[in-house]
């Protein structure tokens, strides 16, 4: 069970603990979790990283989410357990979520994060792009998976509703 793996519904705890270990108290009161919330992740782009005795070492989310009529992942929550810090194991998930994205057909990519981080990554400041409050518009940041993806992309970031 070691390695990088697909989320499956009997790690949601031990994820969710994860989660809790490394942010803040109430992070479930964040913007990006009311876009989230009721809505199934992108289950393909929900990665768990595992240690050769199985602990869980790291996981990623990722959710559908739309901005002016067309669809992006809006990806988050990333965490890695404080014990494996410095690894490189965050980087490892993003950029592992970032290629099955690419591969899934999907063309365009967001968070809310620090830009001297993800800017590393590909990530720009997306102007014109709002999430929804109290959210700081220079945190909010994509990443085109193909050439200009994100080119006359504005509008509120939505839920996807099915």
């Amino acid at each position: 069970m070691a390695g990088l793996v697909r989320e499956v519904p009997q790690d949601w705890w031990e994820v969710e603990g994860l989660f809790d270990l490394c942010f803040a108290p109430g992070r479930e009161a964040l913007s990006s979790y009311r876009l989230r919330d009721g809505i199934d992740p992108i289950a393909d782009l929900c990665l768990v990283m595992r240690d050769e005795t199985g602990v869980i070492g790291g996981a990623i989310r990722c959710w559908p989410v739309m901005i002016g009529g067309e669809k992006a992942v809006l990806l988050g929550p990333v965490a890695v357990h404080p014990t494996r810090q410095g690894e490189g194991l965050g980087a490892f998930l993003i950029y592992e979520v970032m290629e099955k994205a690419r591969d899934l057909d999907w063309s365009r990519i967001m968070l809310v994060g620090d830009a001297p981080y993800y800017g590393r990554f590909g990530f720009e400041r997306l102007d014109g792009v709002v999430m929804p409050p109290p959210t700081n518009p220079e945190r909010v940041l994509g990443a085109a998976l193909e050439p200009g993806a994100w080119d006359g992309i504005r509008g509120e970031v939505m839920r996807v509703e099915d």
